[in-house]
């Protein structure tokens, strides 16, 4: 069977299909003198449902680190949500009936709703919505909503797993996880990356027909294939396989203690991105030398009010201080249209990706640009921080920018409270736009940062959410690479430095061509670092410069892909 190659690795082990129980909820009529009742039932399902989820919430966080714990913050939300809950009350009140009945009719009006969205982050919010009204129902009925768990070590295997569900699991004994629905932003996927655990999803409803119950599986995390009661070779090459991949993460190990250098023993650095404060101790375990993007969007995301400046100034101050020396590049708010803050009502966009978002939407928050720029501020009087402003695609935002951060210094001075002036300020190139004047910007600004996730989507354009385009959305494309290209000769003609953060710069394939091209910087997930090392000790600068030129003049993709693959090291 194929699927979605959800989380990498590989396990060999049986079959566990997972069965859940779920209360089955009619309507039933209440009569006006039992409202009362029913009401202060159903808020006490919801205190109760809350009580639940903050110890979840917090187990979780200990096992699996705050990515993963962050799902069901999401979930309080909700039941703190000033639409959603309301609506339950009022559809008890006004249709007279059972309040089990009234959360799941509400429940499925608003998960439909998240399902047809095009953005795929939105689109998992109806994974949250369900198993929090799940989690209410099965309060309301006294029953327990659960997943029947394996007594031995297993490969699960299931419809689709809660957040909640697969939170719940005892990972001592999960060899993988196998679902029907999902993709690789799925909880489900985001908590099997967490727990290391290898994962394949969207493998279709009909998998039952073809799986049993103990039947020997192989799951290859890799590359999304499933093997049903395999041949004793392949069981042997997997085992093969697995022995490999143990070799390869001892031999990389040593690299994590290991400065980045060249064949030729030139420098270079590798950093790690983090989403939140807590990812820190996995980019330094790693051998990060410094933070290349600091994603600030969690501080805004899963809350009903914006984070004030104390807030923020306490994370940057953590994240920096875990550094010490290291250099820490913090990106300003880059939310929008297709990422909803509940207290920030955005109006609906046909299509938010080329929508109010980013810079944009920052530079006219006058006061929310202003607090993150002070709390950057004042944490950098003790740290080597840097500051990244995301989506650029003209001089003029870069200057607004440049304003407002003058106006911040004005007011940290009259305040008393100490900053580093010469904090250096860059940009994230992540539109044809910015690489076309990149020379006009590189005069005003310390580095560039390239965002190749982005970039690609609006090079080539395609949404990369978009299942039936998904596979076009390539680095190896010879626009993206030729624009890679001219970033770094504006940045360096200019005297500026380049580094490169998207999904592109942790590519083992494609890093002798980034060498090559000229790149100063590669920033990365933290487990992709010592890889990365390690492709670079094989590679001296005059070996790569010499095969970038041999990609820039291929003509297609498989072109390219084939050129680096026969130099492979």
């Amino acid at each position: 069977m194929k699927g979605i190659a959800a989380s990498p690795g590989i396990a060999i082990g049986r079959a566990f299909i997972s069965k859940k129980t779920e209360p089955e909820i009619a309507k039933r009529a209440i009569a006006e003198s039992e409202l009362k009742y029913e009401l202060a039932r159903f808020y006490t399902a919801v205190q109760k449902a809350e009580e639940e989820l903050q110890v979840i919430r917090d187990n979780t966080r200990e096992k699996m680190g705050e990515k993963a714990a962050e799902i069901f913050q999401a979930h309080l939300m909700f039941l703190k949500d000033p639409e959603l809950i309301p609506a339950i009350e009022n559809k008890i009140k006004e249709e007279q009936i059972n309040a089990e009945f009234a959360t799941q009719s509400v429940v499925e009006e608003y998960a439909k709703l998240f399902a047809v969205m095009e953005d795929e982050y939105l689109q998992t919010r109806e994974a949250d919505i369900r198993d929090v009204g799940k989690r209410l129902i099965s309060i309301l009925a006294g029953k327990t909503d659960e997943v029947n768990r394996p007594e031995k070590k297993a490969i699960i295997l299931a419809p689709d797993l809660s957040p909640s569900d697969t939170a719940q699991l005892d990972r001592a004994k999960v060899l993988a996880f196998i679902t029907a629905k999902g993709s690789t932003t799925s909880h489900t996927a985001i908590m099997a990356r967490s727990l290391a655990i290898p994962a394949v999803v969207g493998v279709g409803l009909d998998f039952g027909k073809k799986i049993k119950n103990n039947d020997l599986l192989i799951v290859d995390g890799n590359n999304g294939m499933i093997f049903i009661n395999p041949e004793d070779e392949l069981i042997c090459e997997y085992k093969q396989k697995l022995a490999e991949l143990a070799v390869e993460r001892k031999r990389l190990a040593t690299y994590r203690k290991k400065k980045a250098r060249t064949g030729d023993g030139i420098p270079v650095k590798v950093l790690g991105n983090i989403g939140n404060h807590q990812e820190v101790e996995a980019v330094i375990n790693h051998g990060a030398e410094g933070i290349g993007l600091f994603r600030t969007e969690f501080l805004y995301m899963n809350r009903d009010t914006l984070p004030d400046e104390e807030e923020q100034y306490q994370v940057y101050k953590e994240v920096s201080s875990k550094m010490k020396d290291k250099p820490v590049m913090i990106r300003t708010l880059d939310i929008g249209g297709d990422k909803e803050l509940p207290y920030l009502k955005f109006p609906p966009e046909m299509n938010p990706f080329l929508g109010y978002r980013g810079i944009r939407l920052w530079l006219d928050h006058k006061e929310i640009a202003k607090s993150q720029l002070r709390a950057i501020l004042r944490a950098s009087y003790d740290g080597n921080i840097k500051i990244i402003y995301p989506m650029i695609t003209a001089l003029n935002e870069v200057k607004r920018a440049h304003s407002l951060l003058k106006e911040c210094k004005e007011e940290l001075t009259k305040s008393g409270r100490k900053y580093k002036e010469e904090t250096e300020i860059g940009i994230m190139i992540e539109t044809p736009a910015a690489v076309m004047i990149s020379a006009i910007l590189a005069r005003e600004l310390d580095f560039f940062s390239i965002g190749t996730n982005d970039l690609i989507q609006y090079t080539v354009a395609v949404d990369r959410t978009n299942e039936k385009v998904a596979g076009l959305h390539t680095p190896y494309h010879p626009a993206v690479l030729k624009l890679i290209k001219k970033t770094v000769e504006s940045a360096h003609q200019a005297g500026i430095w380049v580094g490169i953060c998207g999904e592109a710069a942790g590519d083992k394939l494609l890093l002798p061509f980034l060498l090559g091209a000229g790149l100063d910087e590669f920033s990365m997930g933290a487990a992709a670092i010592p890889g990365i090392k390690e492709v670079l000790s094989q590679w001296t600068r005059a070996e790569a410069s010499e095969l970038t030129m041999q990609v820039l003049n291929a003509a297609g993709v498989t072109a390219v892909k084939e050129i680096l693959k026969k130099r492979m090291k």
